[in-house]
């Protein structure tokens, strides 16, 4: 019986790990599914529109080929349009009827007002003597714009996988030479796990460890009964007769090395089952052999976007833009990697030609001012690295169009002593990077109020904005005042003293020292003007704001006996070449960037300092 029970396991043993096993190999359903389209417009960009991406759950992956080189870069919907502009595109979509790419020529601006010509076609013109021929003007190419949240450039073919929510497009482009690439694949994974697989595979494997249980165990059974023992001769009177002693030979050959060959083979045969069934058990182990008994199944679908206040689009009234900040924070991010990097590069060749492609105003100004005394003092310092990470702070601004603004403050991780940098960036146009315009140090223990996340972003505040204790376009213009006369300024009062550095090193004290360390044959005037950079100014939580502004402080020093005054040796002479004596005097212009907290009307406090930077922007002779 025991036999029986041990063929029928083996057969029940041989189909389940055989059925779990073509699980994993004849009847395994393919791991993902794609969609692909050849595009036959020849187009200088090629745009994945959501609907696209989005034809099926999880990640996409996307492969594209058809030029010599390939660009493809995703970021929201908006950006690559309004990057794009009147130019024309070929838009991908998705038919969910049909379950195929669809391809449409949008037709930019310029070519929509173009009339169709019907006359005969010329013939084609021949190339001149010298075999050139007129090509046409390179398309603009979008690599290295900060509208994107990341892009990816490869030789004739590009794989990429990505996981992007609604709202995202990808563009497609070549080198701007060229077409983009028309052979586009996108594929999506598919669940293809066998959850029973392992089951089966592990319970055929114990199944069989039972057959091998059962033919041991009936082996065993059999030997203990192979049937009755003969009866031994008995001797005389009953005595059972000794049997004779066997011989050397005798013994040998009993004890001899054949029947122990063959039971140690039988021991390694009944030992291969126990070695091979644990290793095809544990071929079993990856989690798609095995039932999921999670509550919530996971998933690699992009996450939905987290729901705002702001109404809906059908509510918001006719012709109204949407609301949308202007970067989001994995833009951001890359956008102040970009900028560290360069900035580095520029800092160390002082290529002011260079400088304007990331920097613009005050902070312009204040760069390229020291790159014009470090080429005569070797020794000035440099002004302080922007460092790319990490971001404690991301406020852009909420953004209907162009120009965009942002504040970040970012935090240098190689010295914790230095100050944190508050940078205020503001992009012009689609198709112009973010500019540095202010960049300041945070005071020490500054206490930067609450503002919204970088999902939702602040609204700008309008200069005359009566909500603030003072309107931020008033607030350069009365600290200006307050540095030039102290707790006489009109204007003392609505901001706090505690802690501000500025007052204390430009204000009246330290314009007194200042004077009080020239010889008595000068006199030293100050006067202070607002800078021509706009005031940015972004909401608060608290319904303040934070206000960034700038000041140019003028230090004009005269004779006062009728003799001459010059610059000493230094950055002053550097910075104005004038190493001459003059009757007339000279001056040197402080480029001042400020950062304010301004609350809000009612609120128990003053306009508070959280950041500043100094720096000489200018010197001349006093015209």
């Amino acid at each position: 019986m025991r036999f029986v029970l041990a063929i029928l396991a083996f057969a029940a043993a041989a189909v389940m790990i055989g059925f779990g096993i073509a699980q994993r190999t004849v009847f395994l359903e393919p791991d993902r599914i794609s969609l692909g389209t050849v595009v036959e417009d020849q187009a200088d960009y090629i745009v994945l529109e959501p609907e696209a991406l989005a034809a099926q759950s999880g990640k996409q992956t996307i492969t594209v080929s058809g030029s010599e080189t390939v660009f493809l870069a995703y970021g929201r919907t908006d950006d690559v349009e309004a990057w794009i502009g009147d130019d024309s595109y070929v838009s991908v979509g998705y038919d969910a009827d049909a379950g195929e790419f669809t391809n449409e020529v949008v037709a930019g601006q310029s070519a929509e007002g173009e009339t169709p010509e019907t006359t005969e076609p010329e013939a084609t013109p021949a190339p001149d003597a010298e075999g050139a021929e007129e090509t046409a003007e390179p398309a603009a190419s979008p690599a290295g714009s900060d509208l994107w949240l990341d892009e990816l450039t490869g030789d004739r073919t590009l794989t990429t996988t990505i996981d992007v929510p609604e709202g995202i497009s990808v563009l497609l482009a070549s080198d701007g030479t060229e077409p983009a690439p028309g052979r586009i694949v996108v594929a999506w994974p598919l669940d293809n796990s066998t959850p029973w697989a392992g089951p089966l595979i592990a319970g055929g494997g114990l199944v069989f460890l039972v057959g091998i249980a059962l033919v041991i165990s009936g082996v065993l059974a059999h030997r203990r009964s192979r049937g009755p023992r003969r009866n031994l001769p008995k001797g005389p009177k009953g005595k059972l007769t000794r049997a004779p002693r066997p011989t050397r030979s005798q013994r040998a050959a009993a004890s001899g090395a054949g029947p122990r060959r063959t039971s140690g083979r039988a021991r390694r045969v009944a030992l291969l089952p126990v070695l091979l069934v644990p290793a095809i058990a544990l071929s079993a182990c990856s989690s798609d052999y095995w039932p999921d008994f999670a509550a919530t199944p996971e998933t690699s679908a992009p996450a939905t976007p987290a729901a705002t206040d702001q109404p809906a689009d059908d509510t918001a009234a006719e012709g109204e833009a949407e609301v949308v900040p202007a970067v989001t924070v994995p833009q951001m991010e890359r956008i102040m990697r970009s900028v560290a990097v360069f900035t580095t590069e520029v800092d160390e060749s002082r290529d002011v030609q260079r400088l304007t492609e990331r920097f613009a105003g005050p902070a312009f100004q204040a760069r390229k001012a020291n790159y014009v005394i470090r080429g005569s003092v070797t020794d000035h310092p440099a002004l302080p690295a922007i460092p790319a990470a990490p971001l404690t702070l991301t406020l852009p601004q909420q953004a209907t169009g162009w120009p965009r603004t942002v504040l970040t403050i970012a935090k240098n991780s190689d010295d914790e002593t230095v100050a944190p940098t508050a940078l205020v960036m503001r992009q012009e146009s689609p198709r112009e990077n973010y500019k540095v315009v202010y960049a300041t140090a945070l005071v020490p223990d500054a206490d930067v109020p609450e503002v919204a996340p970088a999902s939702i972003g602040a609204p700008p505040i309008s200069p005359e904005f009566k909500g603030l204790v003072m309107p931020t376009g008033q607030v350069a213009a009365a600290y200006a005042d307050v540095l030039l006369k102290g707790p006489e300024s009109e204007f003392a009062e609505f901001f706090d003293p505690e802690g501000d550095v500025v007052l204390q090193q430009l204000g009246v004290e330290g314009q007194k020292a200042t004077a009080e360390s020239l010889p008595d044959t000068a006199d030293i005037a100050f006067s202070n003007v607002v800078g021509d950079s706009p005031t940015v100014a972004l909401a608060t939580n608290d319904s303040g704001a934070l206000v960034t502004v700038s000041i140019n402080q003028t230090e004009k020093v005269t004779p006062n006996d009728g003799g001459t005054v010059g610059f000493e040796p230094g950055p002053g002479r550097a910075l104005s070449g004038f190493d001459d004596k003059s009757a007339k005097g000279v001056q040197r212009v402080v480029g001042i960037q400020l950062m304010f907290y301004v609350p809000a009307v009612g609120a128990d406090e003053q306009i508070r300092l959280l950041g500043w930077s100094e720096s000489l922007i200018g010197a001349s002779e006093v015209p």
